[in-house]
């Protein structure tokens, strides 16, 4: 006689997707930034237009400053000018943060993603981070880098400014802060439109095209409105000398954070709730 055997019988379930903490979610993403060659290269185009842009203004400025009327040489801002090269850096970051969102859309592994980790706000508070970190670093080392580079010029004059002046500091480190502020634009903007192209075009749109366009506006509210508009705004975060009729340095930026905040907020509830 032969005895049957008995199939084994499951107990227990795959609990794995539950044991999936934050940090092993922003490990992951980590991991996923930098396995890009686009990231490299970004970055690096982020870095040499910035400081190439600024050392250039530097040197033509610097050149001509002795051809100024006196107004706008006791106005002009040394320290704030080594910043001007971020009005072409910005793209580039934003384009970053674009593609951390849209790249997974695109090709089809955000529906691994979610099914790795269902809990989508963890995904999107991951990517968000590491972004972060990664504009954050590299943003400050442009700025202080195109600084430098920029005081070489000035200091055939005797006007460089330096690190201990009244206001060059904070101007310095709000340099690099633009940059993170740039990213985050780029960031959500992906979270809302989802497909590479469309999100770069918008992001490129709001920070380059769309503020020199509300210069055009007529009117009192056209000022207003291109005052508090994103990178007009922002940017004064990089300002030493103030100029009067504009924001404050900190209060430009803070305006210019709740204008892609809310936004993000919004790409968050719709991610909840469509499709990957």
């Amino acid at each position: 006689m032969t005895a049957a055997t008995a199939a084994p019988v499951a107990t227990g379930f795959d609990d794995r997707r539950t044991r999936t903490t934050i940090w092993h979610v922003i490990r992951s993403e980590w991991t996923k930034i930098w396995s890009v060659r686009s990231t490299f290269w970004t970055l690096l185009s982020l870095v040499l237009v910035t400081i190439g842009l600024s050392a250039l203004i530097a040197w033509g400025a610097s050149s001509n400053f002795d051809k100024m009327n006196p107004q706008d040489r006791a106005h002009f801002d040394v320290a704030g000018s080594a910043m001007s090269g971020l009005v072409l850096g910005q793209l580039a970051i934003a384009v970053l943060g674009a593609m951390v969102i849209t790249g997974e859309y695109s090709t089809g592994g955000i529906k691994a993603t979610l099914t790795a980790v269902p809990a989508r706000m963890r995904v999107l508070f991951a990517k968000w981070l590491v972004f972060g970190v990664v504009a954050t670093v590299v943003g400050e080392i442009t700025a202080f880098g195109a600084f430098y580079i920029s005081m070489i010029f000035w200091s055939h004059h005797d006007m460089a400014a330096h690190l201990n002046d009244p206001g060059v500091l904070r101007a310095i480190i709000g340099g690099g802060l633009y940059v993170l502020a740039s990213g985050m634009v780029g960031l959500t903007v992906g979270v809302l439109i989802r497909h590479t192209g469309g999100a770069i075009a918008t992001a490129v749109g709001l920070l380059f095209v769309a503020p020199i366009l509300t210069n055009l506006l007529p009117g009192t509210w056209g000022k207003d409105i291109s005052k508090y508009f994103l990178s007009n705004a922002g940017q004064h975060v990089s300002d030493v000398v103030h100029v009067a009729g504009n924001l404050s340095p900190w209060t430009g930026y803070v305006v210019m954070s709740v204008e892609w905040v809310v936004p993000l907020l919004i790409g968050a509830w719709l991610m909840k709730r469509r499709d990957a």
